[in-house]
């Protein structure tokens, strides 16, 4: 209960209004950092996510009622998120061929890891590691 999917699936399809129920700790663990984030994600909800990121400072309750009656009912399943390790690769790669992140992405996931070590260490520029 209180999970993020469930905000979630509030917001981008049952338009079910979470908050405004008896239970004020729907309330309480609203995130509002985190669900701009997730929308923004998507195509269709970078309008709305940047609008309110502009607005962070509004009540959780007053964001929570923009997004259910900005957005249109669809089903949004979760967006491609890049882990640490892979962000670093993504950094070797564009710096090593020049190329712009989109670019970079899909050479990511046509190398293989001994290729990838070997940029990294062309491109090692020495000094102490940590």
């Amino acid at each position: 209960m209180y999970e993020l999917r469930d905000y979630l699936n509030a917001i981008n399809f049952t338009k079910e209004n979470l908050l405004d129920t008896d239970d004020k700790t729907w309330e309480k663990k609203y995130p509002p950092f985190v669900i701009n984030k997730c929308l923004s994600v998507h195509y269709d909800c970078i309008a709305q996510a940047n609008e309110m990121n502009g607005y962070h400072f509004l009540d959780k309750n007053v964001q929570f009622h923009f997004y259910i009656n900005s957005i249109r009912k669809k089903k949004r399943f979760g967006g491609k998120w890049l882990s640490q390790a892979k962000l670093k690769n993504l950094q070797y790669v564009k710096e090593y061929y020049g190329y712009s992140n989109e670019k970079a992405k899909d050479a990511l996931n046509i190398l293989k890891d001994e290729q990838i070590e070997h940029i990294k260490n062309t491109l090692s520029k020495g000094g102490r590691t940590r």
